[in-house]
């Protein structure tokens, strides 16, 4: 599975200490197989722009290769946050700028991290889940 493949390769230059179940959601942009999101919480000593440099060779790794926006993939690795930090640029934006309109983020995050405040929005990420206006389903993934 790629999100095992994915966590080892994080592993080289960081430490999961946190870890989301996995959710399945449906696909909502292309016909396909669910979608299997899982929110991990690292410690690390990279920067933000390195942490998402090691992000990026992983999915290139994995075999990801970006051809279109949105497009059907292998796997795709968000940075959400790293810690309180603001940074707004055209290839980094933390907090991930999307994160309170997906319940497929919310809802792992909610599990590791509830009371981790949005350091823009002020809100906890249970509060984020709560006003969450999102009618995706998802569902904790049970297949091995």
């Amino acid at each position: 599975m790629n999100l095992l493949k994915a966590c080892s390769g994080l592993e080289k230059l960081s430490r999961i200490v946190l870890r989301s179940p996995i959710y399945a959601s449906k696909a909502w942009n292309a016909p396909g197989p669910d979608y299997l999101n899982q929110v991990l919480g690292l410690h690390t000593n990279l920067n933000s722009r390195k942490l998402l440099q090691l992000l990026l060779n992983v999915e290139i790794f994995l075999g990801r290769v970006r051809k279109e926006k949105n497009e059907p993939r292998l796997i795709d690795i968000d940075l959400l946050y790293h810690g309180q930090e603001i940074i707004q640029e055209n290839t980094l934006e933390l907090p991930h700028p999307r994160i309170p309109e997906r319940i497929f983020v919310l809802r792992p995050m909610t599990d590791i991290a509830p009371n981790f405040k949005h350091p823009i929005l002020g809100k906890t990420q249970k509060e984020l889940l709560e006003s969450c206006n999102s009618y995706q389903h998802i569902a904790v993934h049970t297949e091995t």
